[in-house]
């Protein structure tokens, strides 16, 4: 069996895209091949593509991204909280400083 890998940007470009409000708006992709965190292209609205290879169910993927998401911006999973998309594929993830 393969270890599954992590593909992370820079924090700072993560951090960058936290709106005043400190919030991040994100498109989730559960089951797939690899965990990892696309930065939108240039010129794109600031919406981050999250990839997990958990299954979405009982919350696992939302648990899953935000770990994910708290280890790129270096942050404490503590320090995220999920505002909005409990079911669906785009989110809002608050961001405490």
């Amino acid at each position: 069996m393969s270890r599954i890998k992590n593909r992370l940007p820079e924090r700072e470009e993560l951090e960058a895209l936290i709106d005043a409000n400190g919030h991040l708006t994100i498109r989730a992709t559960p089951n797939a091949g690899a965990n990892e965190i696309r930065l939108p292209a240039d010129g794109a609205p600031g919406v981050i593509n999250i990839r997990t290879t958990v299954t979405p169910e009982d919350g696992k993927a939302n648990d899953a991204i935000l770990a994910l998401l708290a280890k790129a911006l270096g942050r404490p999973r503590s320090a995220l909280t999920l505002v909005r998309g409990a079911t669906a594929r785009d989110k809002v993830v608050q961001v405490t400083r």
